[in-house]
């Protein structure tokens, strides 16, 4: 079983979601669970929830990073924040992945700078889960690790998140495009015409050109785009689900009557809201540094740490980094 650690202090509401999700995850066995934050609240968290028996560890921090703090100075001036501990004992070997659901920047920075960066890696690439109309999955990358990009860190990513694929969801070639303003071969700016022109020439199955209604309808595995135009995508994502969530369930309850169809519509909307609800993927995976990173959204609940666990141990169990340093040495990818 793989032991995962998770940075406690996270959460816009932390350490209750952190510490639920542990709980949760150690009961459904995806790992075992390390707890990262303020001993003494962690420890009473814990005693409120009924955790004993589980194995649930605590490692004290006595510093949190917050969502208003600048990713560098954080990492400079806190140096015993949950965050950097929890990297540490990855980067130690006592822990074979981490979780946060902390400030982005600061986890991103951290991850960086503690574990480093695979070789041939020159920039990690967020990766992000979407559900599509296929019954799959389709993986967006970048979704904001890096904001300004060129063409050749777009071709990393590509290839990260094409092998990511191929790990994780058992699919031998998955069809990777770049997002753009439409299909045709014109279409597009100097970026996505440059890193469509160095896609082509790697040995994947890129099949062009996507737009984003792509993202959800199943045409493609991978989706491959710069970190701002990725996370606009992302952001808007949740806020579509959310809006879509709260108008159907009010158009059910205004017009069904049965009770019997009441009830049946009340499962429909059950099983929709499980189906596009962002906890059931966890978190993203930042492919490229050197050991396992989930980061969360600042709003997680339990649900979303839980299956944020299990997304670290799988990645961990599916050795997706010792494939992204393999393949990435023998691509001989270009750098200018």
């Amino acid at each position: 079983m793989r032991h995962i650690v998770v940075d406690a202090m996270g959460t816009d509401t932390a350490p209750g979601p952190e510490v639920e999700g542990a709980i949760l995850a150690t009961r459904e066995r995806w790992a075992e669970v390390t707890l990262v934050g303020p001993q003494d609240l962690l420890r009473r968290e814990l005693a409120r929830r009924d955790a004993h028996g589980l194995g649930i560890e605590i490692v004290h921090a006595s510093e949190a990073v917050t969502m208003e703090d600048a990713a560098a100075k954080a990492f400079r001036l806190k140096r015993d924040s949950s965050i950097r501990v929890a990297a540490r004992l990855v980067r130690d070997g006592k822990a074979d992945g981490l979780v946060s659901a902390g400030n982005t920047g600061a986890v991103m920075a951290t991850a960086k700078i503690t574990l480093g960066v695979l070789e041939g890696v020159e920039r990690p690439s967020l990766a992000a889960v979407f559900p599509n109309s296929k019954g799959t999955a389709t993986v967006l990358l970048d979704v904001g690790a890096n904001v300004d990009c060129e063409s050749h860190n777009l071709e990393q990513s590509a290839v990260m998140g094409e092998i990511y694929y191929r790990a994780i969801f058992n699919v031998k070639r998955p069809r990777v495009g770049l997002l753009s303003n439409g299909q045709e071969t014109h279409k597009g700016n100097s970026l996505t015409r440059e890193t469509h022109a160095r896609l082509k020439q790697l040995p994947m199955n890129f099949i062009g050109y996507v737009e984003g209604r792509d993202l959800y309808n199943g045409r493609v595995d991978v989706l491959v785009t710069d970190g701002f135009t990725g996370n606009v995508v992302l952001k808007t994502s949740e806020g579509v689900a959310e809006v879509i969530t709260g108008m159907l369930k009010e158009a059910l309850s205004s017009t069904t009557r049965a009770k019997v169809g009441y009830v049946l519509a009340r499962r429909a909307l059950q099983a929709f809201k499980k189906r596009v609800d962002y906890s059931e993927y966890g978190g993203a995976p930042l492919l490229g540094v050197r050991g396992v990173c989930i980061i969360c959204h600042g709003g997680s609940n339990a649900n979303a740490l839980k299956n944020a666990v299990r997304v670290a141990a799988e990645f961990a169990t599916g050795q997706v980094n010792d494939k992204i340093e393999h393949e990435l040495a023998g691509a001989s990818l270009g750098r200018t």
